[in-house]
């Protein structure tokens, strides 16, 4: 995979519409960029692009996390520590409840949507400070330290996702890791990360931690039906998505038009663009 590599917006199926918009705009700070009678795109303000895309198809109904394989959580990359410990102090203030954990490479909280769907928001930690043991990027559960990240934030309010803000990763739910790597490294090109947490599987491009996310702690559950709320689509942008959409169908995986799925039925988009 190039290093320009970027991810795109992740499309969500939705039960409810309004309740779910309400809810990315009040929690997590997006603003809504456009919409229509059963879709609505959100993203940072003032960008061209959205970050998440909200469909509603009547007859959904919230999941359970962990229930289904595909989404385990999309996460959403703030610029700083201080956008962080805005964002923490905020969802306090709301009194929303949120995991929270230290990963060495990056510090993260977590949070479920009304359906369910698993939402990560985070910074990273500047890549000189990652640490390694060979060719292994390390990374860990570790608590968060809550007091440093609110201090960061010198008391600033949360006025909605700054600047800055992209789509930092994708984590999936999967069946089990050896065909996740048959799919997403040797076919897709994205570089093995993290291979020894336990189990799951860390990929990247250009030496990042990790643009997805595959583990198996879900891995007796079935795939999303038509009717559960769920992960519709995700996509990254490289410069040339015919190469890669040609190494996969080399590899046997097939491909319609932009999409392919990976071997759970995950569709993934590889559209063009600069990073």
């Amino acid at each position: 995979m190039p290093q320009q590599l970027r991810l795109g917006p992740v499309r969500l199926q939705v039960s409810h519409l309004e309740r779910s918009q309400q809810w990315y705009q009040q929690v997590l700070g997006l603003t809504e960029l456009s919409r229509t009678a059963d879709v609505v795109q959100l993203g940072v303000n003032g960008a061209s692009e959205p970050l998440v895309v909200l469909e509603w198809r009547p007859g959904t109904t919230p999941v359970r996390p962990g229930s289904r394989l595909g989404l385990y959580h999309f996460a959403i990359l703030l610029p700083d520590r201080p956008s962080l410990g805005r964002f923490v102090q905020h969802l306090a203030r709301l009194g929303v409840r949120a995991g929270a954990s230290d990963h060495l490479v990056s510090e993260a909280v977590y949070l479920q949507d009304p359906d369910g769907l698993g939402i990560e928001v985070y910074r990273d930690r500047p890549r000189a400070a990652w640490q390694r043991i060979g060719q292994e990027l390390m990374m860990a559960t570790d608590p968060l330290d809550f007091p440093a990240v609110v201090a960061s934030a010198a008391g600033d309010p949360w006025t909605g996702m700054p600047p800055g803000t992209v789509m930092g990763h994708l984590h999936l739910h999967v069946g089990d890791l050896p065909h996740a790597a048959t799919f997403y490294h040797h076919a897709l090109g994205f570089d093995r990360m993290v291979w020894r947490y336990p189990g799951a599987l860390f990929l990247g491009a250009g030496g990042y931690h990790h643009h997805l996310g595959t583990n198996t702690w879900a891995e007796a559950a079935p795939a999303s039906g038509a009717h559960d709320a769920q992960l519709l689509e995700w996509s990254i942008v490289v410069p040339s998505p015919g190469d890669v959409l040609a190494a996969l169908g080399g590899a046997g995986f097939a491909v319609q038009e932009e999409l392919v799925r990976d071997p759970w039925g995950t569709p993934l988009r590889i559209r063009g663009g600069v990073g």
